[in-house]
C-alpha cells in the first residue's frame, strides 16, 4: 500500500519532497485572517512559504522536512521565484 504523501507526489507531477532541511530564518506575518510564514533554507536561495490560521512555533536552526512545487510571485513589477509549502514536519 502506497503512504498518503507518495500518492500525493505522483498525483501532481509539480510537487517536490525534500528531507532534513535546515531553516536558517522563519518570519511569521499576518495578512488578513492568516499568518504567512516564509522560511529561508540552508544552501538556498528562494523563499519557501505556507499560511495558517495561527502563529506557528519557531523553526529557526530546526530540521524539516518539506512537500512544496514552485511558484512566481509578481512583487512591485518584478517576478519573483517562490516555493510554496503544502506540507511541513519538523525532522
Amino acid at each position: 500500500m502506497k503512504s498518503p504523501l507518495k500518492k500525493l507526489l505522483q498525483t501532481h507531477s509539480k510537487l517536490n519532497q525534500s528531507d532534513m532541511m535546515k531553516v536558517e530564518s522563519h518570519v511569521q506575518r499576518e495578512s488578513g485572517d492568516w499568518v504567512i510564514n516564509t522560511l529561508l533554507i540552508e544552501g538556498y536561495n528562494v523563499p519557501f512559504k505556507y499560511k495558517r490560521k495561527k502563529l506557528y512555533k519557531n523553526l529557526q536552526g530546526l530540521r524539516v522536512n518539506l512537500t512544496y512545487y514552485p511558484e512566481v510571485e509578481n512583487v512591485a513589477g518584478i517576478e519573483v521565484e517562490v516555493m510554496n509549502i503544502v506540507r511541513i514536519k519538523v525532522s
